[in-house]
């Protein structure tokens, strides 16, 4: 098969868990545009299908989880006189990409494998957990190309670790180590390249043992809810945490926990 019949991206579903991989080693997983619309098609289907309760999404290979955009195409759509992107992706193949996804409602675990640069690290940026390698290396080098991380890494990475921190690395393309990234909050774990998986593993094992109303409503409570007032948020009408509320799994946790046995969920 060639690389233009190859798929851009590999999606198993098995077990509750779907598994998204960037599926373009020899490039290093840089995302073209086919791959922006293949994604948007996976994004749509772990939203919609109430099997999927926790997604991961990867890198094939063990050197890059993502290098961001295929910029040799970039200068292709140059010459061909396409007016370059800015913030978001509205009106580009693929919108929305999961950078402004902002009411996917399951968990997403970036499996970060080798190199997380420009877009790649944005994606990162945009899952709810990050497990990284210790040859892990984060960086948004746009400015060093004449670009800007306008795929959210300007406003996100502001937001998850101090602005001082943030700012030296966005001005100047520096790249993060997987130990510094961790120091920073920036991720959840990093551990040996050959126990990745089995890390990710445990992570996904213990969301499947919660409620998926409870991280739903979770999710989105949090995530709604960072730039509000606290008096605002305690009484804002989150619209998962009102189908939990009314579920039978806000039953049936109690209900075990008394019984001393483990909750049968039953989400929608």
């Amino acid at each position: 098969m060639s690389d233009a019949e190859e798929p851009r991206v590999v999606y198993e579903k098995k077990d509750h868990v779907a598994r998204i991989t960037l599926n373009r080693p020899a490039v290093l997983n840089a995302m073209d545009l086919r791959t922006h619309e293949e994604l948007a098609a996976i994004w749509d289907d772990v939203e919609a299908d109430d099997e999927v309760r926790v997604a991961v999404l990867t890198g094939a290979g063990d050197r890059s989880f993502s290098v961001g955009q295929d910029l040799r195409e970039r200068a292709r759509l140059d010459r061909q006189a396409v007016p370059p992107s800015t913030f978001g992706s509205r009106g580009l193949p693929g919108y929305p990409r999961l950078t402004e996804r902002f009411g996917l409602s399951k968990p997403v675990i970036a499996r970060v494998n080798g190199y997380a640069l420009g877009g790649g690290f944005e994606l990162a940026l945009a899952c709810d957990l990050i497990i990284a390698c210790d040859q892990a290396v984060f960086a948004l080098p746009e400015a060093r190309l004449g670009l800007i991380p306008g795929a959210g890494g300007a406003f996100r990475l502001a937001r998850q670790i101090p602005l001082k921190i943030a700012m030296g690395h966005l001005l100047t393309g520096r790249r993060m180590s997987a130990d510094a990234a961790l120091r920073l909050g920036l991720v959840n774990e990093v551990v040996p390249l050959e126990q990745l998986d089995a890390c990710v593993a445990e992570w996904t094992d213990d969301l499947l043992r919660s409620a998926p109303l409870a991280v739903r409503a979770i999710k989105e409570s949090v995530l709604r809810s960072l730039d509000m007032p606290l008096d605002q948020a305690f009484t804002t009408p989150f619209e998962w945490e009102q189908r939990r509320r009314h579920s039978r799994d806000a039953v049936e946790g109690p209900r075990a926990f008394a019984e001393h046995r483990e909750p049968e969920w039953h989400g929608l």
